[in-house]
Parts: structure tokens; C-alpha cells; sequence
């Protein structure tokens, strides 16, 4: 026997001694880690960290809560090509192998065995899926030795497809993206399903290293590695010659996109993610949950145009306040001045520019874009300085009254013209409400969200002022009154010792009229009368009929300045009371929230909201009750038309005259002006809307002497009602069973005399028709002062 053959005999036997100490060692590895291994099974019922996403009625994207970004997708919404450029780049065998790549993990072992540290895992997208969802990120033979046996449990418990999804939903692939969908939409602001070759073959090189192959940090570091895919992909068949070539070649375009926000309604996200945060906790923001609201998008836009054209429109009519801040230009390059101007935050409509010129009667600005627009002469001559609320300056002569270069400013544009403009110092709110199902359409909390988060819909508690009338006549017509029922409009005293001095309300002219109809005080807002009114049926039984519409006893003044409403109400309560008068007199509940989807599209919770229906057909089933379907009745239905029919002449001939530009016959409402002035309001409806617009200061103050709620409020209310109604036909109430149309005499009130050529017809209830006749000698005024101790 030569010496080479027993050399290879004991090499031979070696051999075998080291596999079998390998195997052995294999072995004891394997009872020593398996028992640790987590349950694989678990992976068909993983719940990926996906954010809270909030949505308008018909699905336009409000809001996204959550620190990761992540939309996951089922396989079969993968585009084929990016399977490929992904195999590609990570795994190509990963279809044929059974969870390991023997060649990736031998090149590993000797990297392992010549450098002493593991310089490349050998890992497979299987081994990767077992890391990313049960192992941590440490590089340790004992980590890897658990992923290899993972791997090899998941290959025989799922599918490779679903292996793959598990995989592609889960990674992270940088700037907060998790997942590919997630990836496409922040870097190209598409689904996934929307991308080039060359945008796909990107998106496949960020999971190596999502920081050093960004496309937008590192742009030609990012072209490379997408290049070096493309050309794998070509290599393996995936794709032709041309396609190779136009890929390599298009430019980098990706640029960070934020979420799809569709629709600016941030005042009601917040109230979602502050309702199901009380109920979820910090969950709400992994858990996938989607949550339909009831706003209608197009009501939406509306509102928000409506309150920020309103408030901006006094704010100009007040007066000019200056410049934001004051530069100097000279020391300042124009990257210098962009950059600066880029920090500037806008708001809504209202855009920061910098001046950078004037002429006589032009200003040039630069706007964050990096473009320069001109202001003429007609969008900056409204700028009078502001003084107060009540005074403004001397008008301008030429735009250097006005601005000077350096000047940040704000502007806004019309047909592409731009104006000047300032941030409002006011505030409004605008709730709209479906009066039948009490489902808010549209609500607005403030001139701007990002400027001022507090909510003035649901937060800001305020007086409503002439608001709360109709309520009073209301319920005056509950006690027996009448429409036509005349009371003194003349001048009171109250002595009361409990009062600092002496009480002598007034009506907003100052003048007197005396005895005056129901009808005609409320539609000309008379202030003595509805003192009169509320004495004589008792401050309980106005306060009782206000508590029936959801208003807050506790916040109801116990004195006559009830009247007048010195109550502290929101808009939000508002607008539910006057919904009673729009659906006929029901009690309903407002509520913002449709449905609520978990992340597999279950739906787990959904409104079952009570309706205001006075004829439905629908009967309740064994399990429900007719008070589990339909809103509780709290105003008779004769009073509520009544009541409705009286403010329908608040519009045709009363302090809400602006709003006959709508031209329609089915709208009424009532102004809102508080004492000196420091809110003003405009309630409003027909049977398909019922809507509340308020303006005023945060901290109470008067917003100046010509400022009422048919000034400032009514044009918000009337900008939406204009798009809210358009097209749509004439809806007021049809006339109740026991409602009689009288010929009366407009002075007394009592039936018209044969002949008379002034009479007018009016509404009464049948058993409260006048039948007593008025007489060619009409009552005459009574203006005496009436002093009560």
C-alpha cells in the first residue's frame, strides 16, 4: 500500500469523523434551539403595524395617524415585473429552493471561516420573512442557526406566494415606508401597480439598504444599484434588450410624497381620533382601522372655501395690519431668500411671498415655488391701515403706502392673479347637518387647522344671541300664541335690586314700534318684544322647550336676558336645535362617524342613527322598537311649521334679505348678533340642510359697529347653501292637517274686514283662527315706557 493511498484513507476517515462530529453537533443544535422556536403557524394570522386612516363619505382620505406608514397587498396585486426585478435582487432561486440557499450559505460559511465575522448572511427571502417577523437584527451564528430552522418550518407551513406577501408588506424601504405600497406611494406618490419598470427595479434594491440606496438622499448611488438589478433582470430573461436600455436610462424622478390627503377636514380627524383613542388606546394607530365618516367631500371643500373667503372678507374690511416680518433683502442672496421663504408655513388659501419690488401701483413677490408673480393696483387698494375694529387709516395713494421690498406677506389668487391678503385675527365656525339623520356633512372648526387647532364647532361655548329666538316664539306658540298675536314693541325698565344697575333693553335701531305681530318681530329681530314674549309664558317654560332640542339646562340663564341669548351654547348644539324645525319638529342625535373597518375589512362597528320620520312605512322587528328606529317627536308638528314658515321671513323680508340671492322660496333661518357685537351668527335650513355659521374673537371682544350675524356670518351660510342646493329642487314642509290659511288685518291681527285692501294671509292652527274682525280703525302704536319693580 503506498503512502498516498493511506494518507487519503486517513483524510478519508477524518472526514467522515468531522461530518459525523457535525452531524452530531448539528443535532444537539437543533434539540437545543427547536424548543425555542416560535410557533409558525402565527404568521397566517399576523397583524401588520398599518396606521388609522380616516375617510369622507365617499372615500376621499382625511387623515392617516400612525409612526409607520404601511398599506399591505395581497400577491396577486403585485405586478409580475417587480416579482422578477426583486427575485432578481435578493433570491432568484427562491421559487425553486425549500427555504435555504445551500450555495448563498457555503459562500457565508467561507467568509465567515476567512475573515472571522460573517460579512453577508446567505439569507433567502424565506430566511428574511423568519427574521423580520420572530428574530431580532443581530449578527450571531445562534440567531442565524434559529432563522435557518424558522425558514425551514415556514417553507413547510405556507405557500411561497404567501411567503412572498409576507415579505413584501413587511419590510422597511425607508421614510417611514413599510412595505412596497407603501414605498410607491411615498417615493412616486402611486400604488405599486402604477410604476415603471425603472420606478419598480428602484423600489426593489431599497430593502439591502434603504438609506445608502434612497433614491432621494442619494440619488446616483440609487440609479446604480436600480441599474445593476435591470441588468440581473435582463440576464435571467426577465426582460429584452430595449427594455434594459430605456430603463437604465430614464432619470431618478422620485421625490417624497406625503399622504394622499384628498380632503381638507382635519377638525373632524381630530374629533375621530380622539373618540376611538378613548376606546382603542395607542392601538388606534397599528391596528389598520378605517373609519368612514359621514362628511360629503364636495360639502367639504365647500364649507372650508365658505369660512376662509368670510373671514378673510372682514378681515380686509377692517383693514390692513402690515407686514408678517421685514427682511433685508441686501444681505440676502436669492437661494438665501427662497430657502428662507420655503420655512414660512401656509395657510389654506393664504400663501407667504416675499416683496421683492414695487412700482407705483404693482408689487413683484416671490412665492415658495421659486416664481415671482405681480400684485396690481386693484389687489392690494383695499389696504387701509388697521386702527381697531371700529377705524382704519387713510386710504392708499400708491403701493409704497402699503409695501415695501422685504416685506412677507400674504397672498391669495383669483384666475391666476395675485392679491393681497392677510391671516385673518377673527374666527368662524360652520356645521351642517342632515336634519333627518343628524349625520354632520360638513363641519369647519376655524380658519385653518394647522394654524389654530382648537375646535369652535364643538368647542367654543358662546352666546347665540338672536339665534335662540325662534326657539322662544317657538314655544310661545306651544303655550297658545299665535303668529298674529300682537306685542307691545316699546320701551322697558327693570329695577332689580339683584342687578348692578338698572336693565333697559333696547332694540338694535333704538326706536320703538309698538304693538307688532309675532310674525314681524322675529323677522325684524324686535328685542322688546321677545322680552315681553318670554315674561308672559315664564322663563320655565322656555327653558323646558329649549331642553327638549338638547340644549344644556345648567347653561340657560334662570332671567329674561334669556330672551336675547345670553345662553352659553356651541355651534354644534346650536345646529341640532334648529334641526327640529327643519324635520318637523324630531330630536335628533348629530354623530360623525359611519362605519369603522378593522384591518381586514370587517366591519365592526357601523351608525344605526335615529330618523325624524313622521310617516315611515318601516316597521320595527321583533327585537326592535319603533323607539329604536325613529327619533323621539319633541315639538308638535303644526308648531314646528309655523315656526318655519315665520323664519322663511327672516329671507324675504327680514335681517337675512341677502340670502334671496339663492332664489328659492324653501330656505328660512334667523341672525345672530350679540351685545356689542362680539358674535355673530346665522342659522338656516331647508328639509335637506340645516346649517350654523358663527364668527367672532376667541377672547370675547366686539367685532365692530357694522358687524352683525347678516354682515359677517350670513355670507359664509350663503356661499354654502349656494353649492349644497344647487340643482336641487324646492323641499319646505307641506302644510299640516289641522293648519288654516286666514285673510287677517295686518295691524290687529284679527280677521280683515270685507274689502280690506291691505289684508294679508297667515298660518294659524285651526282651534287659535282669529274670529273676531277688525275694524277700519286700526290700532294704534302704545309707546309708553313700562317700568317693572
Amino acid at each position: 500500500m503506498s503512502a498516498f493511498t493511506s494518507l487519503f484513507k486517513l483524510l478519508f476517515k477524518l472526514g467522515l469523523l468531522a461530518s459525523f462530529a457535525l452531524l452530531l453537533a448539528l443535532t444537539a443544535a437543533y434539540f437545543h434551539y427547536s424548543p425555542k422556536l416560535p410557533a409558525v403557524d402565527t404568521l397566517k394570522d399576523i397583524r401588520l403595524q398599518t396606521p388609522l386612516r380616516i375617510y369622507s363619505s365617499d372615500k376621499k382620505l382625511i387623515a392617516e395617524y400612525g409612526e409607520k406608514r404601511r398599506s399591505p397587498i395581497t400577491y396577486t396585486e403585485i405586478p409580475p415585473q417587480f416579482v422578477n426585478a426583486l427575485l432578481a435582487a435578493e433570491d432568484n432561486r427562491f421559487f425553486s429552493h425549500f427555504g435555504i440557499d445551500i450555495k448563498g450559505l457555503t459562500r457565508a460559511a467561507i467568509q465567515l471561516a476567512t475573515s472571522g465575522s460573517i460579512q453577508s448572511g446567505g439569507s433567502t427571502i424565506t430566511m428574511q420573512v423568519a427574521k423580520n417577523y420572530f428574530l431580532t437584527r443581530e449578527r450571531t451564528f445562534s440567531r442565524k442557526f434559529m432563522e435557518i430552522l424558522l425558514a425551514l418550518r415556514i417553507e413547510q407551513e405556507l405557500s411561497k406566494e404567501e411567503i412572498f406577501e409576507l415579505y413584501i408588506n413587511k419590510i422597511y424601504l425607508g421614510h417611514r415606508s413599510y412595505g412596497i405600497q407603501a414605498a410607491a406611494n411615498v417615493y412616486y406618490g402611486k400604488n405599486i401597480k402604477d410604476l415603471s419598470l425603472a420606478q419598480l427595479a428602484m423600489i426593489a434594491g431599497l430593502p439591502k439598504a434603504p438609506s445608502k440606496f434612497n433614491p432621494i438622499t442619494n440619488p446616483t448611488r440609487a440609479a446604480e444599484r436600480r441599474n445593476w438589478i435591470l441588468q440581473r433582470m435582463h440576464f435571467h430573461g426577465y426582460i429584452s434588450d430595449q427594455e434594459l436600455e430605456d430603463a437604465s436610462a430614464t432619470e431618478v424622478t422620485a421625490k417624497y410624497h406625503t399622504s394622499d390627503i384628498q380632503l381638507r377636514a382635519f377638525y373632524v380627524a381630530e374629533m375621530v381620533r380622539k373618540e376611538l383613542h378613548s376606546q382603542y388606546g395607542d392601538n388606534l394607530y397599528t391596528d389598520g382601522y378605517q373609519v368612514h365618516t359621514t362628511i360629503d367631500s364636495r360639502l367639504q371643500n365647500t364649507a372650508n372655501q365658505a369660512v376662509s373667503d368670510g373671514l378673510i372678507a372682514y378681515s380686509e374690511r377692517h383693514g390692513y395690519f402690515g407686514p408678517e416680518q421685514q427682511w433685508d433683502i441686501q444681505t440676502l442672496t436669492q437661494e438665501e431668500q427662497l430657502a428662507k421663504l420655503k420655512k414660512v408655513t401656509t395657510f389654506g388659501i393664504l400663501q407667504p411671498a416675499l416683496v421683492v419690488s414695487t412700482s407705483k401701483e404693482t408689487a413683484d413677490v416671490l412665492l415658495k415655488t421659486g416664481e415671482t408673480s405681480t400684485i396690481p393696483w386693484e389687489g392690494m387698494s383695499w389696504a387701509k391701515p388697521y386702527k381697531s375694529v371700529n377705524r382704519v387709516g387713510k386710504a392708499p395713494a400708491q403701493t409704497s403706502d402699503i409695501l415695501k421690498p422685504g416685506d412677507i406677506i400674504r397672498v391669495k389668487f383669483t384666475e391666476e392673479r395675485a392679491l393681497l391678503s392677510q391671516i385673518p385675527r377673527v374666527q368662524g365656525a360652520f356645521v351642517a347637518l342632515n336634519p333627518d339623520t343628524g349625520a354632520i356633512i360638513s363641519l369647519v372648526g376655524g380658519f385653518n387647522f394647522t394654524h389654530n387647532k382648537f375646535n369652535r364647532s364643538t368647542q367654543a361655548i358662546r352666546q347665540p344671541g338672536s339665534n335662540i329666538k325662534p326657539f322662544i316664539y317657538a314655544a310661545a306658540l306651544n303655550e297658545g300664541y299665535t303668529t298674529a298675536s300682537l306685542i307691545n314693541d316699546a320701551p322697558i325698565v327693570f329695577h332689580d335690586k339683584k342687578l348692578e344697575g338698572n336693565w333697559r333693553p333696547e332694540n338694535y335701531s333704538k326706536k320703538f314700534y309698538g304693538p307688532t305681530r309675532l310674525r314681524e318681530a322675529l323677522y325684524k329681530s324686535r328685542n322688546l318684544v321677545s322680552i315681553r314674549l318670554l315674561r308672559s309664558i315664564g322663563i320655565k317654560a322656555a327653558q323646558d322647550f329649549l331642553e327638549l332640542a338638547g340644549f344644556d339646562r345648567n347653561k340657560l340663564p334662570n332671567n329674561l336676558s334669556l330672551s336675547l341669548g345670553s345662553a352659553d351654547i356651541t355651534p354644534l348644539s346650536l345646529v341640532t336645535g334648529y334641526a327640529a324645525f327643519a324635520n318637523g319638529g324630531f330630536k335628533i342625535s348629530p354623530y360623525f362617524i359611519n362605519k369603522i373597518e378593522n384591518s381586514e375589512g370587517e366591519v365592526i362597528f357601523e351608525a344605526a342613527p335615529k330618523i325624524a320620520c313622521s310617516s315611515c312605512s318601516v316597521t320595527a322587528t321583533e327585537t326592535e322598537t319603533e323607539n329604536d328606529l325613529y327619533a323621539p317627536r319633541i315639538y308638535d308638528e303644526k308648531v314646528s311649521f309655523l315656526t318655519y314658515n315665520m323664519m322663511q321671513d327672516v329671507i324675504r323680508l327680514g335681517t337675512a334679505r341677502k340670502a334671496l340671492i339663492l332664489k328659492r322660496s324653501d330656505i328660512a333661518g334667523k341672525t345672530g348678533t350679540t351685545n356689542d357685537q362680539k358674535d355673530a351668527w346665522f342659522s338656516g335650513f331647508n328639509r335637506d340642510y340645516v346649517a350654523s355659521a358663527w364668527v367672532g374673537f376667541d377672547q370675547p371682544t366686539t367685532l365692530g359697529r357694522r358687524e352683525f350675524g347678516g354682515t359677517a356670518a350670513l355670507p359664509i351660510w350663503i356661499d354654502f347653501m349656494k353649492e349644497a342646493l344647487k340643482d336641487m329642487p324646492e323641499n319646505a314642509p307641506a302644510v299640516p292637517e289641522g293648519i288654516v290659511s286666514v285673510k287677517i288685518d295686518p295691524k290687529t291681527g284679527k280677521l280683515a274686514y270685507p274689502g280690506q285692501g291691505d289684508a294679508i294671509f297667515e298660518y294659524f292652527r285651526k282651534e287659535n283662527a282669529p274670529t273676531g274682525y277688525a275694524t277700519p280703525e286700526s290700532t294704534g302704536k302704545n309707546n309708553a315706557t313700562e317700568e317693572i319693580f
